[in-house]
């Protein structure tokens, strides 16, 4: 718990818990953790991507290795154990090994991902996917807000954009990947259960819409005349919101909107937004796009605005290893708690993992569900029952 405090003090804003991809803050925090690392004695590398990987080295040197990680990077004006909690827990329950001078047939890599948020760059996943060998070059052109490229804030992280092939494992390199993480969800406290195994991850789209009216005065432009982009994006809100709320196991949300040329005195000529779509089913997400993008195209033609929409981002819904979570649920009973099943409604980098090697993942009690928040809280007992799974968990894996 000391150790994700002090993680949390890597920000990027004064004030608050703010550290984007490759950003000062994300150095730091790397540089701590692989401090930390080579503390416990495992082997530290920095990938082309960023990621923080550590490796105990198994038995017999060179075996299979069995993944633990989540990541480092976070929303703006985060809680502190959203993605750290899944990297410091995965550290200190090989720390404990370490420390006990116990080694298994395969080795360990704790893994710390940068890029889970996707708040900085139009792009997510981006480094847990090279891990897995689904990396797309494409991405490396991609800007964030203030024009600088994916490409060229890898090279000043101090990252080799050229090396990112190298950073792929293959199936024969990586035996399974668990990731801990809190549940950002309320299910876990209203049961009163320290953990659960969570079975599946809801797929999701990501879209960025563009809407282009005609900027005028805000005092000569009579109302029936206008072709206000923001009074569009409006009703193409709501209609989003309508749309999701009408269908089942469907979540929609427009996360961020940018209003142009946002002056109090002028009639909005363009406006930028988000929509994020997510089922644990990715025939009724994909029916449910089809329908809020049928209906934003009409409320533009109404309306006489221009439209444009884009996916940014696409990602199908993960089940979990039913061997993961078996395993994962005995270590639990064997530790004398129930065991929860349930699914993530939030995206992980255990998606991407997944089209590497089977993934588990374990989801820990947070207080009043809340996440994406400052007000984010485990408790002390539930970090060290999380570490005790983990510990029993490796003590009776057994590769497949």
């Amino acid at each position: 718990m000391e150790r994700l405090d002090a993680l949390a003090r890597h920000s990027d804003e004064p004030g608050k818990l703010t550290r984007l991809y490759l950003s000062a803050a994300h150095k730091t925090a790397a540089e701590e953790l692989a401090g930390w690392m080579r503390e416990a004695g495992l082997t530290v590398s920095i990938d082309a991507l960023g990621t923080v990987v550590g490796r105990y080295e198994s038995a017999i040197p060179g075996a299979p290795a069995l993944l633990f990680g989540s990541h480092i990077d976070t929303v703006r004006d985060a809680g502190r154990y959203d993605g750290a909690l899944g990297v410091i827990a995965g550290l200190v329950a090989v720390e404990e090994l370490a420390k006990r001078h116990e080694k298994f047939p395969f080795a360990i890599e704790v893994v710390a991902f940068g890029d889970e948020e996707g708040v900085r760059f139009p792009t997510t996943l981006t480094s847990s996917r090279a891990l897995a060998g689904n990396f797309d070059p494409a991405v490396l052109d991609a800007c964030d807000a203030e024009g600088v490229s994916l490409r060229k804030a890898l090279i000043a992280f101090g990252c080799d954009p050229a090396a990112i092939a190298s950073v792929a494992k293959s199936r024969e390199q990586v035996l399974a990947y668990v990731e801990v993480h809190i549940e950002q969800g309320p299910v876990l406290e209203s049961s009163n259960l320290p953990v659960g195994v969570v079975t599946a991850i809801n797929g999701v789209r990501r879209l960025t819409v563009a809407v282009t009216g005609e900027a005028g005065h805000a005092g000569t432009v009579p109302m029936r005349l206008r072709r206000d982009a923001l009074a569009a994006a409006a009703e193409m809100v709501l209609a989003v919101e309508r749309i999701a709320n009408s269908l089942s196991n469907i979540m929609a949300t427009i996360g961020r909107m940018e209003v142009f040329p946002c002056a109090v005195n002028v009639i909005p000529g363009s406006v930028q937004f988000t929509i994020d779509v997510r089922s644990p089913d990715d025939m009724h997400r994909d029916a449910a796009t089809e329908e809020i993008t049928r209906s934003i195209r009409k409320i533009a033609a109404d309306r006489r605005v221009e439209l444009s929409i884009s996916t940014t981002h696409e990602a199908p819904a993960t089940a979990c290893s039913p061997v993961m979570i078996d395993a994962l649920s005995r270590a639990i009973k064997n530790l004398g708690y129930a065991t929860r099943l349930l699914p993530s409604g939030a995206g992980h980098d255990a998606m991407a993992i997944a089209k590497l090697c089977p993934v588990g993942m374990l989801f820990v009690r947070c207080a009043g569900g809340i996440s994406h928040n400052p007000k984010e809280a485990i408790s002390l007992q539930d970090a060290d029952i999380c570490v005790r799974i983990l510990l029993e968990f490796l003590c009776n894996f057994k590769p497949a």
